[in-house]
């Protein structure tokens, strides 16, 4: 008996003893898991889409971007410790043809229009650099310059000079979007001298006369006078348009050296005399005769009068600029026209001209970018006898309806947040996901990517001391905006 009551009191102090030290058996049915970490806050970047099949146009992303926990996925990295050129603008070239249209709308339908184009409002895509032509492009109603005289006569002092014919449309409408944005820059480009002044007596090719390079100039020098007596301040002038292309209508043919002896002998002299700051810009052409402005430029003479080179690129690569950049490296590069043909292809245009355009033309050291052509009407009128007939403009206006095409969100992509005074800052290439960055006057960074492959494309931006994730469809092109 006794054994059995010691073994019972050995069991019941190692119970208690148990239970005071608190070792239980768990029950793990009733376990709860431990809750799930919370999700890192998005980070407030404002960024706008369009995509290859027009489901999103330059469309406004809500809810901003997520940190990335991924690392292994390629990374555009943002630096703004190194700038490059500071930007002028982005926009279109404002045509006679183009004016005309705006003019036909109603007044309250215009301004509506105008505002959206120029204006700095949330729906609207903040242009803010135009070209105009000096006399008539290929896309007005008919030629003229503004010194047209009867075969045989001249008229070297310009007494009979007049910019009559713009102030039917085209100087009305300058003077409206100038009210919406007075900081607009507008540069200005001769298709042609007056025919008296040429070799062919005709608009359409031939050259520029030696015996009138004095009275062409003063033909320049009173332009710019009577734009700025209308309150139109023409910030810069090409020497010429397309000086290697003749075949239009109007044109003027002008190699390279007779360009530089036309300013050092007479434009640039006359610009100094006259007191005019307007910026001389020469070549205005392709990037595969990248030997003509660097021949101008190694001119010392004309060079002192120029502030830069222009280009078109319907010929030669984008980069192919940046030759002219290291050759001169203290002179300006523009880019000031490109067209995209009637229909017109989303897609292809969208990432053709986000790539050769916005990224690679700034990329390559241009200060403007500029789609040729800011409207037509459905039939692409006007037009002259011999100029373009299948240029789309960026808006279809028939009457007061507007139709948006790709040149308008092209440029919308870099004009709304991309403003004067940007610089361009530096950011790394990827293969299929080229890009391009700006720091802006208030310490915005901008960047502009395009997915150029045929698939989706998951990555990385490091900007602003923070590494976010995102994607673009094949074929998009994004805008993303850390704003200060």
């Amino acid at each position: 008996m006794n054994v059995i009551r010691n073994r019972i009191i050995i069991g019941l102090t190692l119970l208690f003893t148990f239970s005071t030290m608190g070792w239980r058996c768990k029950d793990t049915s009733k376990e709860v898991a431990p809750p799930p970490p919370k999700p890192e806050p998005n980070v407030d970047i404002a960024y706008y889409i369009s995509t290859a099949d027009e489901s999103a146009k330059f469309s406004f992303q809500e809810g901003g971007l997520p940190l990335s926990t991924d690392l292994s996925l390629p990374t555009i990295t943002v630096n703004s410790a190194v700038s490059y050129q500071k930007m002028d603008g982005f926009g279109f070239s404002l045509t006679g043809g183009s004016a005309l249209h705006l003019s036909n709308m109603s007044s309250t339908q215009r301004k509506n229009l105008l505002e959206e184009l120029f204006g700095l409002e949330d729906n609207a895509i903040g242009i803010s650099y135009l070209r105009v032509s000096l006399g008539a492009s290929d896309l007005d109603e008919a030629v003229f310059s503004y010194n047209d005289l009867q075969a045989g006569e001249t008229d070297v002092s310009m007494e009979q000079f007049s910019i009559a014919p713009d102030k039917r449309y085209l100087i009305p409408v300058l003077k409206e979007i100038l009210a919406i944005n007075p900081d607009l820059k507008i540069m200005a480009s001769p298709w042609s001298a007056p025919a008296w002044m040429k070799s062919n007596a005709n608009a359409k090719g031939g050259s520029l006369k030696a015996e009138y390079y004095d009275a062409y100039a003063l033909y320049f020098v009173k332009y710019i006078e009577a734009m700025d007596n209308e309150g139109i301040r023409i910030d810069a002038i090409t020497v010429q348009n397309e000086p290697l292309h003749p075949g239009n209508n109007p044109s003027m043919y002008m190699e390279a050296a007779d360009q530089a002896a036309f300013i050092k002998q007479s434009l640039g002299p006359a610009f100094e005399n006259a007191g005019i700051s307007t910026k001389i810009i020469i070549y205005d052409h392709n990037a595969d005769r990248t030997d003509y402005p660097i021949e101008i430029l190694n001119d010392q003479e004309a060079r002192k009068y120029i502030d830069g080179s222009a280009f078109h690129l319907y010929g030669g690569s984008i980069n192919d600029l940046t030759k002219v950049h290291l050759a001169h490296a203290d002179k300006n590069l523009y880019f000031t026209e490109q067209w995209i043909g009637a229909p017109g292809n989303f897609a292809n245009d969208l990432k053709w001209h986000t790539e050769n355009l916005l990224i690679g033309a700034t990329r390559n050291w241009c200060k403007t970018v500029l789609e040729w052509n800011l409207a037509a009407d459905p039939n692409l009128q006007p037009y002259t006898d011999g100029g373009c007939t299948e240029c789309l403009g960026a808006l279809t206006i028939d009457g007061n309806s507007v139709v948006r095409n790709p040149a308008y969100y092209i440029i919308a992509h870099a004009s709304k947040h991309v403003r004067p005074g940007s610089k361009r800052i530096d950011s790394n290439l990827l293969g299929d996901i080229p890009n391009v960055a700006f720091e802006t006057d208030e310490g915005n960074i901008v960047l502009i990517v395009l997915n150029k492959s045929m698939q989706t494309q998951n990555f990385n931006i490091g900007a602003d001391n923070k590494i976010v994730r995102t994607s673009l469809a094949a074929g998009a092109v994004g805008t993303y905006v850390w704003q200060k």
